[in-house]
C-alpha cells in the first residue's frame, strides 16, 4: 500500500527530500504544509472539529483545512483541491505568509514549513465526514476567549498561527476574495 509522502525542506522552504509523513510526524522533520482559514462577511472564522479517526489531533477544533502538498504541485492548486474535498468548498484563495514552527502534538512533532492561505465565503460548509466531525462560524473575540479558557480542545498549529492570520485579515479583508469561484 502506498504510504503518503510529504516534501522535506529546509528553513528557507527548498525542497530536499521526502518522507512518508507519520515518520517526518515522528522525527519532528522539517516538512512542507499548507493551513486555510476562511472567514465569512461577518468576520466570522470558519473552525472544523477534526475526526475522531485522524492519526493526530483527533476530536480537536482548528482552521477550516490544512494537509500537506504533493511534490511538483502547485500548493496553492493543491489547496484549493484539499478545501473542495474536505469541507465541500471551492474556492479562490490568497497566500498571506508563510512560517516555521515546531510543535508536540502527543508522540508525534509538527515541524512545517507551513503556507498560509486566506479566503472568505459565505455559504454552508459539505464536509466530508471521515476528515471532519463537525463546522462551525465563530466571531474573533468568542474564539480568542474559547481558547484562553479550553486550550486542550484546539489543534495546537492553530493556536500558534492564529494571532497572525487575524492581524492580516483584519489589515485586508477589503482585498481578499468575496465568494466562491
Amino acid at each position: 500500500m502506498f504510504k503518503k509522502q510529504v516534501i522535506l525542506v529546509d528553513e528557507n522552504d527548498n525542497q530536499i527530500g521526502e518522507m512518508e509523513k507519520l515518520k517526518a510526524h515522528q522525527l519532528g522533520a522539517l516538512h512542507r504544509s499548507f493551513s486555510i482559514f476562511i472567514f465569512n462577511l461577518k468576520g466570522e472564522m470558519l473552525l472544523q472539529k477534526r475526526s475522531k479517526s485522524k492519526y493526530h489531533s483527533p476530536g480537536l477544533w482548528s482552521n477550516a483545512c490544512c494537509s500537506h502538498p504533493e511534490n511538483k504541485k502547485s500548493i496553492t492548486k493543491e489547496a484549493q483541491k484539499r478545501l473542495e474535498k474536505e469541507m465541500g468548498i471551492k474556492l479562490y484563495l490568497r497566500e498571506i505568509l508563510s512560517i516555521v514552527y515546531k510543535a508536540k502534538v502527543g508522540d508525534l512533532i509538527e515541524h512545517e514549513f507551513d503556507h498560509i492561505f486566506i479566503g472568505t465565503f459565505n455559504g454552508s460548509a459539505k464536509p466530508n465526514k471521515k476528515e471532519v466531525e463537525a463546522w462551525k462560524w465563530v466571531a474573533i473575540d468568542e474564539l480568542r476567549k474559547d481558547i484562553a479558557e479550553k486550550p486542550e480542545i484546539y489543534a495546537e498549529w492553530f493556536k500558534i498561527i492564529l494571532e497572525q492570520v487575524i492581524a492580516y485579515y483584519g489589515k485586508n479583508k477589503q482585498i481578499i476574495g468575496l465568494a466562491a469561484q
